[in-house]
């Protein structure tokens, strides 16, 4: 609340200046991130606030947005309700997690032709508070998937000059590792995704951790481990994968898929060798897979991988994400948080177990939290809207006296009546 003052103007009208809006939260999705690590230890964000309004009509600044880069492919959900409300599959990609409240209005927007020297201003509003859950759908251009040691790693590190950590163990991988292929017109994102087990599909081991990743690649390299040296157990493994992507989405068989017979290394001095290598060829080529024998450790056959990898690769071009799994507006689209017209609600007096009462209405509420009632002339407007809707003849219509504590909104008062309830006074 502010009034000009110059000199030779000894009443200068009201000049007090609008406080500014928060500032939002935005989720942005980064090329350069493959995690959502970041938000392990810190899970609370704060955008800033805005400026208070000055004098001599000035107007407070915005307060800074708050841009948190995630990797693409985050899914985003209410974390109360499960609701799914932004899918960021492409880098830029943008969701607004939380929008800042609207600016307080100081004293010189109410002076009017009836209301020269208006000696009251108005707080401004909170801004959005959101509990949001955060998971991520990896994208990458090629998933390495197979049972629990078939080599997948040892291979990613092979193709690609990755460092996977590598060991002789089921589950040595629990997160995805990523590695970088590079062609002639792009860098090919290979993923060495976690094992999985027989009952994956119904969250079993790494289950459902290991079949969200493979939803989004566009090519999948089936990893076998060959060096049992039995055709038959060969062709389980390939079974079993295959089922468990089956059941959780029937989609996934039908994804470009190649065969690699990993760890030839381990199998080369058997006997009859390229009968079993042929085996093994024809039955997949039969299911309609290409099928090609590697050694990640001696790097036999390596090369060849490589190339038919990058042959696929340029034959296939990246999709970009048009479709999402869930449809969010634009952040440049959102609305900056305009009042909506308010439909015409009864107040709701709710006594609450301590003996205190509790006023619900979505004006009177909104009234209680912008109006400063420090401010002698904003006590009489929110005084007025109270009788307005009668606020005070159904507080003591449901028992409340002089003194209760009654809350509005966020704000406590004591119930203190200054005029006779409307039914003991006629047409008051």
């Amino acid at each position: 609340m502010s009034f000009r003052r110059e000199k030779f103007i000894p009443k200068g009208g009201p000049d007090g200046g609008n406080g500014g809006r928060g500032g939002d939260i935005i989720l942005e999705a980064a090329a350069n991130l493959q995690t959502l690590a970041d938000f392990e230890h810190r899970r609370r964000f704060t955008a800033g606030n805005g400026e208070h309004g000055k004098g001599n009509a000035k107007n407070g600044r915005s307060g800074e947005s708050l841009v948190l880069k995630v990797p693409c492919g985050t899914l985003v959900f209410d974390d109360e309700t499960g609701e799914g409300l932004a899918d960021l599959v492409e880098p830029g990609d943008r969701y607004a997690a939380a929008l800042g409240g609207r600016g307080g209005r100081g004293n010189r927007v109410f002076a009017s032709s009836q209301r020269r020297a208006p000696r009251f201003s108005e707080k401004g509003e909170m801004g959005d508070e959101s509990r949001l859950k955060l998971e991520l759908k990896l994208i990458a251009d090629v998933g390495f998937v197979g049972l629990p040691n078939a080599g997948k790693s040892s291979l990613l590190s092979a193709v690609s000059g990755a460092a996977p950590k590598i060991a002789d163990y089921p589950f040595t991988t629990l997160s995805p590792n990523l590695g970088v292929l590079f062609t002639d017109s792009e860098a090919v994102v290979l993923a060495d995704i976690p094992g999985l087990i027989e009952g994956a599909s119904s969250d079993k081991g790494l289950g459902l951790a290991f079949l969200r990743h493979v939803e989004r690649t566009r090519l999948l390299l089936h990893v076998l481990d060959i060096s049992a040296r039995d055709a038959e157990a060969v062709k389980n493994d390939w079974r079993v994968v295959r089922r468990e992507m089956e059941l959780y989405d029937d989609k996934l068989p039908n994804r470009p898929c190649m065969v690699i017979g990993n760890k030839m290394d381990l199998c080369c001095d058997m006997e009859d060798y390229d009968g079993y290598i042929a085996e093994l060829g024809d039955f997949f080529r039969g299911e309609g897979f290409d099928f090609r024998a590697v050694s990640a450790v001696s790097g036999q056959n390596i090369d060849e991988l490589t190339g038919g990898i990058v042959a696929f690769a340029n034959a296939h071009p990246r999709p970009h994400g048009e479709v999402r799994l869930f449809a969010s507006m634009p952040v440049e689209e959102i609305p900056r948080q305009e009042m909506k017209r308010r439909e015409r609600y009864k107040v709701e007096i709710v006594p609450l177990p301590d003996g205190s009462f509790r006023v619900l209405h979505p004006q009177v509420e909104h009234a209680a939290e912008r109006y400063d009632l420090s401010q002698e002339e904003n006590v009489a407007r929110f005084t007025r809207l109270l009788r307005k809707h009668r606020v005070e003849d159904l507080l003591t219509a449901v028992g409340a006296v002089s003194g209760d504590s009654v809350s509005i909104g966020g704000v406590e008062f004591n119930f203190n009546p200054d005029y006779e309830p409307a039914g003991k006074q006629g047409d008051a």
